[in-house]
């Protein structure tokens, strides 16, 4: 079996999905996308075209590392992104060549349904508390949530005071057997972050997501000592290489490494197993299209310290079959290969040029925020 050709869609919202062809009518599904460089990362896998054109599509780890090492320059977002997804393609053939979802070629599975959390929030308490009842009455067990606008080194009382307001209303509206992770999106000073988490502390959430920029290793494990709620993050990190230190220096109790961001499929069942010596969880990062979400629970279904996966779309208007959520779960993926199939016809109907870019964030003083 060859590859023959790759295929790239741009498609809304922001997503970039590919198509990989081969010469015995299988095709492959991935998503190679950094959010706001789309049209950078179609750039990247076309580069990487002349390398993949006849080859075998099954030899996945060979293929990872010739397009990963035979670079001078390693790793990154740009070129880590294009690498995924290519990669979630040739593991999507694979599996169909063997009439087997991927999780079984990675050992099987290990439990029988994974489970998945919504976004939700508002510019009010109150109506993050009804955005809360809609998720719950939607089916799901666990949310997550943030809050809007930029933030400053350091913050007066009365915006910690609507950071708890907040968290407060939404957990009143759910009651205690929902689950509430909260995202600080990396905009938060430590300071600031250490500050707001103790205030947040009564209210349990599941974790706090990225309270600072994961540029700064010591500065995270300062923030994870000083609270018992456990802190993720790993969504802005690349390879078993990029999430190394963070994992040894336990600075965070879940990491987030994201499927289509961190090396693929393979390479996050290498940082799932690192963590896991650890005993840190995997709660993989997926603000992005189904095809990301399918390569997503095929690792989910596979590795043993699976938390919750994050997801914004289950695939309506992109997959002929999309997924369904059940008392907070997706049921265990049984069609070979990723376990999709996508709806190219009414993929049509989502097409654009693929020029997205993340929010320009300012404080009151016009000083560059951190969105």
């Amino acid at each position: 079996m060859k590859i023959t050709r790759l295929e790239l869609f741009h498609v809304r919202p922001r997503w970039l999905f590919l198509k990989m062809h081969t010469d015995e009518g299988l095709v492959g599904w991935g998503e190679p996308i950094v959010e706001g460089r789309a049209q950078t990362v179609a750039t990247a896998v076309r580069e990487l075209e002349g390398y993949l054109i006849g080859k075998d599509p099954r030899q996945i780890e060979h293929h990872f590392q010739a397009m990963y090492r035979h670079q001078f320059y390693r790793g990154g977002p740009i070129l880590c992104s294009a690498i995924s997804g290519v990669e979630q393609a040739m593991w999507d053939i694979y599996g169909k060549s063997l009439g087997l979802p991927v999780y079984r070629l990675l050992g099987g599975p290990t439990r029988e349904r994974i489970r998945v959390y919504a976004h939700c929030g508002g510019a009010t308490p109150a109506e993050a508390a009804e955005a809360a009842k809609a998720r719950v009455t939607q089916g799901f067990t666990a949310l997550k949530t943030g809050f809007p606008g930029a933030v400053r080194i350091v913050e007066p009382p009365a915006f910690i005071a609507r950071c708890v307001e907040q968290i407060a209303a939404m957990r009143e509206a759910v009651g205690n057997e929902v689950d509430i992770a909260i995202d600080l999106h990396g905009k938060f000073s430590p300071a600031t972050a250490i500050r707001v988490i103790k205030e947040l502390e009564p209210f349990r959430p599941m974790f706090v997501e990225e309270p600072c920029l994961n540029e700064n290793v010591e500065t995270m494990v300062t923030i994870a000592r000083s609270t018992t709620i456990p802190i993720a993050t790993g969504e802005r990190l690349f390879t078993r290489w990029g999430f190394r230190e963070w994992i040894e220096k336990q600075a965070a109790a879940i990491f987030q490494p994201d499927l289509s961001h961190a090396g693929g499929i393979f390479e996050v069942r290498k940082i799932a197993a690192l963590a896991e010596t650890y005993y840190a969880g995997i709660a993989p990062h997926c603000p992005l299209g189904p095809i990301s979400l399918a390569a997503g629970l095929q690792l989910d279904a596979a590795i043993p310290n699976f938390v919750c996966q994050e997801q914004v779309s289950l695939g309506d208007g992109y997959l002929k079959q999309p997924f369904v959520v059940h008392d907070g779960h997706v049921d265990l993926p049984t069609g070979p290969g990723l376990g999709i199939e996508v709806d190219e016809e009414a993929l049509k109907q989502h097409l654009f040029d693929g020029s997205w870019r993340n929010p320009q964030t300012y404080h009151a003083d016009g000083s560059v925020a951190d969105w």
